[in-house]
């Protein structure tokens, strides 16, 4: 599927509780690969995503909640990479 016109929505991070907006606009990416379930009740899924803005960019999340295969998620902070599973 052609993604690419979700890369340019104009996402901005904003803080519920002070209103505070971020100055780096959210990233999105793509789900490629569920890796498996952590956390001490098994409540967080690790994950694989590629970014839309950057293809060739890899990392792996950690996403509390329902998530599959082609999901895409908006990432308040695109540096930090979940360790992997043990």
């Amino acid at each position: 599927t052609d993604l690419g016109h979700l890369a340019l929505l104009p996402v901005l991070c904003r803080c519920r509780s002070t209103g505070f907006k971020m100055d780096q606009p959210a990233k999105l990416a793509i789900v490629m690969k569920v890796i498996g379930r952590t956390g001490s009740r098994g409540q967080v899924t690790q994950v694989r995503v590629k970014f839309l803005d950057d293809q060739n960019r890899l990392i792996m999340r950690n996403v509390k909640g329902p998530v599959r295969e082609g999901d895409i998620l908006t990432l308040l902070e695109s540096e930090r990479e979940a360790r992997r599973l043990r």
